[in-house]
């Protein structure tokens, strides 16, 4: 509401010409005109249209600003507000508002299709009625249409070019388990990072490294950072010179003259898309589809390329210097199994990392 400063009138004495001059500015301002009284409907119209839509995310803050930003100038009408937390923490806000209530979310957008599977199981989100997925990649894409991933994140070796040369630089995860790594590498911790976690449970149940590598890297005893953020940073700074990393920042790290590179692994590297999807509490499913829409839009795409990650549809590139999706080897896994181990995977990789 605009509030205006209350009018002061002064009547000198003797003056009636005054008297009825104030006489007619009061009714004046207690009597809007038609025109005014129809602005301010209008302006009140206007604002009770916009809708307030919430988003609960692990995007990094300066990248979902960005894309938010974009999209409330193409959608005027939508006005978003973000939760923005690693993805232990938002789980951990769901299950508490699922116990109290409601889930007080429209759109989650986060972490990995065996989190967004966990979900969906539990009936907390909503099928998706009107998001067109026709140009997306086949690895992006919910079969049953509750979800869809917005991006190919890949986890990558990285290593501080000041410290390590590239001939003594691992190209494998069977390289890490070497004991001239020890002391020297550094992960994010996958009860925080949804990405950590499903990595753990990708390793856990590849034929190539399973329950004994994960063990053999505990021997090593990496520092276990909280995020992958930090990890990205102790790489960069060279406190621990190798590390496990989702590769974009990596990639946003060396372009700001860092001396990080990344590896893609020999033996694949495992990645995941964070989806999107909507609750199915949301009582704005509409505005939410309407955003997931612009995520995997061509202007939205162009924009997770820009920020240094890989798109989910091929008409958009790639960023500068990254390989092409068709030559880096990934690991692909059964979601269904992933799913179910993620849990007992990570036990198993915290109890090799003490």
């Amino acid at each position: 509401m605009v509030s205006f400063p209350r009018p002061r009138f002064r009547r000198p004495l003797l003056a009636s010409a005054a008297v009825g001059a104030a006489t007619v500015l009061l009714v004046a301002c207690a009597e809007p005109s038609e025109d005014s009284g129809a602005a301010a409907t209008t302006d009140a119209t206007a604002a009770s249209e916009v809708t307030t839509l919430t988003v609960y995310t692990s995007e990094p803050e300066e990248k979902v600003d960005e894309i938010n930003a974009a999209f409330m100038a193409a959608n005027p009408d939508i006005e978003v507000e973000v939760y923005r937390a690693g993805t232990g923490d938002l789980t951990a806000r769901i299950a508490g508002e699922k116990q109290s209530g409601d889930i007080e979310a429209d759109v989650l957008w986060a972490a990995d299709a065996a989190t967004f599977e966990t979900y969906k199981a539990a009936g907390d989100l909503a099928e998706l009625q009107d998001v067109d997925t026709s140009d997306l990649i086949e690895e992006a894409v919910d079969a049953e249409g509750f979800y869809v991933g917005t991006r190919i994140i890949p986890t990558v070796i990285a290593y501080n070019t000041d410290v390590i040369d590239e001939a003594d630089a691992p190209q494998s995860w069977a390289d890490l388990v070497d004991p001239q790594y020890a002391g020297q590498l550094v992960m994010p911790d996958p009860a925080v990072s949804g990405a950590a976690a499903f990595n753990a449970s990708v390793w856990k149940n590849d034929s190539q490294l399973g329950e004994d590598w994960i063990n053999a890297l505990g021997e090593n005893q990496p520092m276990i950072a909280q995020s992958n953020g930090p990890t990205s940073q102790e790489i960069a700074a060279g406190g621990h010179p190798v590390g496990v990393v989702v590769d974009y920042l990596v990639r946003d790290l060396a372009g700001a003259g860092s001396p990080i590179t990344a590896v893609y692994p020999t033996e694949g590297a495992p990645y995941i898309t964070e989806p999107a999807g909507v609750f199915e509490d949301s009582d704005q499913k509409e505005a939410a589809e309407r955003y997931i829409s612009f995520l995997l839009s061509e202007e939205g795409q162009q924009i997770a390329v820009d920020q240094a990650y890989l798109p989910v549809r091929e008409d958009v590139g790639t960023p500068e210097g990254t390989p092409a999706l068709a030559d880096i080897a990934l690991m692909t896994p059964d979601l269904q199994v992933v799913t179910e181990d993620k849990n007992a995977a990570v036990e198993l990789f915290q109890n090799a990392m003490q």
